[in-house]
């Protein structure tokens, strides 16, 4: 690695992944207070689903912020749009804490709020793949998993900062006074990330493998790293859904789920999914560094059939109503969750080559948050309203993490790929022995 030490490397690209989560995190947990200070009060279940349909509208500015990003990011480097994305982002999650209440201005409250949603999905967009992109490029060989699964680690972490917060204020200043305005300072608090975001990617650069790439790349070599792009775009497509459906049921759903559903006093809804969250974070690195050994798809069809699993008993036990119950539920899909992340992460930016790797990345990793992600919540708060029992959701996560665990086998194994190139090219230099098997008869071998 050259120039820049590779820890302000890794600071700089993982601020603005912890900004990210942060910003969903915060208004995941608000679900509950959001949609009664931005909603009518005649109809507490209609406010609960129309502010997670403004959750989910974020998710679909992601793609085509994904789109204009990436391509800016391919085309003028990395650095130049992570100090965009980063202020655009900050600063739609302060001036969230800043907007009317509808009881203050009616219909332009919930206007607003969409708004503000729409740009946090639009900076996001550009911010995950750009970051992602940065990391991969700068890691040393053989590490790639584990780096990649270090700024993955500190973007989870937000997912608990904001709960202990969240108890703290509550603990401090009393559940009234939160609910009535102190709600808003989380999401002021966002803003100070863009500052500190700023600062820390001042003066960086590009990695190498980025400008070298850059400098040997003809018209020619761009067509048909474009032409490679798509079908590494699809297999993107094929290994992201479980790990955003298993993500946004944790954090965008669970809480609301354990205070409305399950009955469990907010408190220790938020310590548990707090806590939980915890658990996925720490996960990630050790899943990036597994599949960094024995390969991404093991690693990948381990979590799918992890998650499969532990579905069910998760929800069951969450529905429970006890403390006890709703740790040990969301621990289960913790653990299957972080594993698979940790390897997702990687093997996604992986799938690309390097001129193509910020633009292919983000259209495919955010259409597909979009789809899976964003509507998670929506999905989930539905299956419990219309067959009457807490425990439909999970029928929904085990059939996303089954089709993946089959999806994983037809992607090709990218652990030793030349980033130069696309995984989809088969180039030499690549373990792609796994290529040709499944990863079971891999293993038979």
């Amino acid at each position: 690695m050259e120039g820049t030490d590779p820890r302000r490397k890794i600071g700089a690209a993982s601020i603005g992944q912890f900004g990210e989560i942060y910003d969903f995190a915060v208004f995941g947990f608000s679900v509950p207070i959001l949609a009664v200070h931005f909603f009518p009060a005649s109809d507490p279940v209609s406010g609960i689903l129309s502010t997670f349909a403004v959750y989910a509208v974020a998710f679909f500015a992601r793609p085509l912020g994904g789109l204009a990003f990436g391509f800016l990011a391919d085309k003028i480097g990395r650095v130049k749009v992570l100090a965009v994305t980063i202020w655009l982002m900050a600063g739609a999650t302060a001036f969230i804490g800043a907007l009317p209440t509808y009881s203050s201005i009616g219909i332009a409250a919930p206007t607003l709020l969409v708004l503000c949603r729409l740009l946090q999905g639009f900076a996001m967009g550009g911010e995950t793949s750009g970051a992602t992109s940065y990391i991969l490029e700068s890691a040393p060989d053989g590490r790639r998993g584990f780096w990649v699964g270090i700024i993955w680690f500190v973007a989870h972490l937000p997912n608990a900062l904001v709960a202990l917060m969240l108890v703290l204020l509550q603990l401090l200043a009393g559940s009234e006074a939160y609910f009535d305005w102190l709600w808003r300072v989380p999401f002021l608090v966002g803003g100070l990330v863009g500052v500190v975001g700023f600062w820390m990617r001042r003066n960086l650069e590009d990695p190498k493998e980025y400008r070298d790439a850059k400098q040997s790349s003809d018209s020619a070599k761009l067509r048909s790293d474009r032409r490679a792009g798509i079908k590494s775009m699809i297999y993107v497509l094929l290994i992201q859904p479980i790990q955003t459906v298993a993500s946004y049921l944790l954090l965008g759903f669970m809480y609301t789920f354990l205070v409305r559903d399950a009955h469990l006093d907010s408190l220790s809804a938020l310590i548990s999914n707090a806590l939980a969250m915890l658990i996925v974070a720490a996960m990630i690195p050790i899943g990036g560094a597994l599949s960094d050994r024995i390969g991404r798809k093991f690693v990948l069809t381990v979590g799918a059939i992890w998650i499969a699993c532990a579905a069910y008993p998760a929800i069951l036990l969450a529905a429970s109503g006890t403390f006890s119950g709703a740790m040990l539920g969301q621990l289960l899909v913790a653990v299957g969750l972080g594993l698979y992340g940790g390897a997702t992460f990687v093997a996604a930016v992986e799938f690309f080559p390097t001129t193509f790797r910020a633009t292919g990345h983000a259209v495919a990793y955010q259409l597909a948050v979009a789809i899976f992600g964003g509507t998670t919540p929506l999905v989930a708060a539905w299956l419990v309203g219309h067959f009457a029992t807490p425990i439909a959701p999970a029928y929904y996560v085990i059939a996303i993490a089954v089709m993946c665990a089959v999806a994983v086998q037809f992607v090709p194994e990218t652990k030793n790929v030349s980033l130069r190139t696309a995984a989809a090219n088969k180039q030499p230099g690549g373990d792609h022995a796994d290529d040709q098997s499944g990863i079971f008869v891999r293993t038979l071998r």
